[in-house]
């Protein structure tokens, strides 16, 4: 029995060493084949990042997203997410929307897929839709320097700016045509690693932010790629190069070039997206503010109203809220920013023009937006709101009986006394006003009526007078031939 045992033992022994021989030799070529694969990508111009390094969860990936690209890998093009998503998601953040980017022109691409649409002349964009999120895919792009380059393809004004921009190529070609390192990194789905073909994964750790390709050249080329500078320092905290930050103060005029409607996104991305004030301080440090909004740029200078405590707090009151999970509207952020130029406004105005108090504001406010738009489109969505929040201003303090709950019952109410509350928070002075309001809110009916100002509550109701009934005609004639 012994010695029965003893052979069993050294059978499993023999058994164990040979397998532990195994596993090395497996090991050892698994090396030598990722030495010889990193050594293939470095040669070829990118590197790939697996998944044991970046550490992705799959389970972030956005479902429809990847529904997208193994329909595109599935029909035989190339598909990756790619931009802004993976950025975010090697920063442990969520990502706003996932981008793919694929091999298959957008006429090939919008026959895959049922409910998707082609948008844009400029940039030729597929758009595909799962309900109410939208997946956007564009097609590799490449270098306008080539002589099959047709001008339906590719047209660039004297300025440099790119006014078209549908020439196709390589993965390769089209990371050199993204703008930032960081923005540049592509996602595989077939062994979930990332394509890294500018040195974006590196800028990523060290928080850094750095241009592809020439600054000025490329800020000439899109000047919202300033604005874009502006925004990813904000929101990530990065530090942008000094090659990609010197030129923007000498080419920020030429945000002028820009339509009003792309700005009035950007300024949405900018603004109202949880990093407001930080984003402001970028845009004051590289002289953007003015050109997406002049007439508040230009109240900075004033000393009569505090003009940049106003639009800081509104920031903040906005980022603050974004994290809370509560709702915004641009409606409050552009009646907030353009407060005091609306005052300066109506100043100009008063020497010249009897109108009452309230006509006088509105026209006014058609001068203060109507110089606005011209920079940043505001949708009429927004527009009007916009009006109503600053009429309250002038109908808040009013504070008689009835009209105070009338007012409550507005329904931009609510806004009007957040931009009360930020005005006075500002260091206007309201005679505590907005401290007024937010006790009447919490009120009760008879306590609401002893809040009532005493002069109001003394001044004489004026009685209506009754008109004398008439009587029929009858009746008047039987009268007077009596």
């Amino acid at each position: 029995m012994p010695t029965t045992l003893l052979v069993v033992i050294a059978v499993l022994a023999a058994a164990l060493i040979a397998w532990i021989l195994i596993r090395k030799r497996s090991s050892s070529t698994e090396t030598e084949t990722d030495t010889a694969t990193s050594s293939a990508a470095t040669e070829s111009g990118y590197r790939r990042i697996s998944e044991a390094d970046h550490q992705i969860p799959r389970r972030y990936l956005d479902d429809n997203a990847m529904k997208v690209v193994y329909r595109l890998e599935d029909a035989g093009h190339e598909g990756y997410l790619v931009g802004g998503c993976i950025r975010d998601l090697l920063r442990g953040l969520k990502p706003k929307d996932f981008d793919i980017a694929t091999s298959a022109h957008p006429e090939e691409a919008v026959e895959l897929f049922r409910r998707g649409r082609l948008i844009g002349r400029r940039f030729k964009l597929l758009h595909v839709r799962f309900g109410r999120e939208v997946i956007e895919v564009a097609t590799f792009r490449a270098s306008h320097d080539q002589d099959e380059v047709s001008r339906d393809q590719a047209r660039t004004a004297e300025t440099g700016m790119i006014l078209r921009d549908n020439v196709y190529g390589t993965i390769e070609e089209d990371a050199l045509r993204r703008d930032f390192t960081v923005n540049a990194l592509y996602y595989d789905v077939k062994d979930h690693s990332i394509l890294d073909f500018a040195g974006g994964y590196d800028d990523l750790k060290n928080n850094r932010l750095r241009m592809i390709g020439d600054a000025n050249a490329r800020y000439r080329e899109d000047p919202v790629r300033m604005l874009r500078a502006a925004r990813f320092a904000a929101k990530l905290g990065f530090d942008i190069e000094s090659e990609t930050a010197n030129p923007i103060r000498e080419l920020a005029p030429l945000m002028r070039n820009v339509s009003p409607a792309r700005l009035f996104d950007e300024v949405l991305k900018l603004l109202q997206s949880g990093h407001g004030e930080a984003s402001y301080r970028q845009l004051q440090r590289f002289g953007l503010f003015q050109y997406l909004f002049p007439l508040a740029d230009q109240a900075l200078e004033s000393d009569e109203f505090p003009v940049e405590t106003l639009i800081v707090n509104a920031l903040c009151n906005t980022d603050r809220r974004l994290a809370q999970g509560k709702s915004v509207t641009p409606a409050f952020l552009f009646a907030a920013l353009l407060w005091y130029p609306l005052q300066q406004r109506i100043r100009e105005l008063e020497p010249t023009s009897d109108l009452p108090p309230l006509p006088l504001l509105h026209e006014a406010a058609n001068q203060v937006l109507g110089d606005q738009v011209r920079c940043t489109a505001i949708p009429r969505r927004f527009s009007t709101p916009v009006r109503e929040i600053w009429e309250l201003q002038l109908r808040l303090p009013r504070r008689q009986g009835k009209r105070a709950d009338q007012l409550m019952e507005h329904p931009r109410f609510r806004a009007a006394y957040d931009l009360l509350l930020l005005r006075e928070n500002s260091g206007e002075d309201l005679g505590g006003l907005s401290q007024w309001w937010t006790d009447y809110q919490v009120a009760n009916p008879v306590n609401r009526r002893e809040m009532m100002p005493s002069d109001l509550d003394d001044k004489p109701k004026r009685k209506r007078r009754r008109r004398p009934r008439k009587r029929p005609a009858n009746d008047q004639s039987q009268s007077q031939g009596e």
